[in-house]
């Protein structure tokens, strides 16, 4: 299935689908040396985002958040493509300076989507290959 979104930064991406149902803060949210997100009670705690599209409604928390997805990807530990419902400044300036491939806009809600199910995001095209089942 090719879920159609809009394109924010450049580039193609293929992993595993990890949903987050919250916002995620990249300041102190998420540990730019090994890429697991540390934040207290939020509902992915413990899970490392690196090497997976991570899709979340959007962003949250200071400019900085920018610069720790770029850590991320020069640690090797950032997701290989995000989808965003709708993407805000400090994610997007982020994944373009990072070179992560990022989508927003998805026409299918975030929380009808899988975790673990094979996608590929081509931020070029702002689209989304789905191989799975929706919830």
């Amino acid at each position: 299935m090719i879920i159609t979104g809009r394109s924010i930064s450049r580039g193609r991406g293929s992993g595993r689908l990890l949903v987050s149902p919250a916002p995620i803060s990249f300041l102190s949210g998420v540990d730019p040396e090994t890429g697991v997100i540390v934040e207290k009670g939020h509902p992915l705690e413990g899970t490392s985002v690196a090497g997976t599209v991570l899709a979340f409604p959007y962003g949250k928390g200071s400019t900085v958040g920018s610069y720790v997805l770029y850590a991320l990807a020069r640690n090797g530990h950032a997701p290989v493509a995000i989808v965003n419902t709708e993407a805000e400044p400090i994610i997007a300036t982020g994944a373009i300076i990072g070179n992560i491939p990022m989508i927003d806009r998805p026409d299918i809600p975030l929380n009808r989507l899988r975790n673990g199910t094979c996608v590929a995001v081509d931020g070029d095209r702002g689209m989304m290959k789905y191989e799975g089942t929706l919830q």
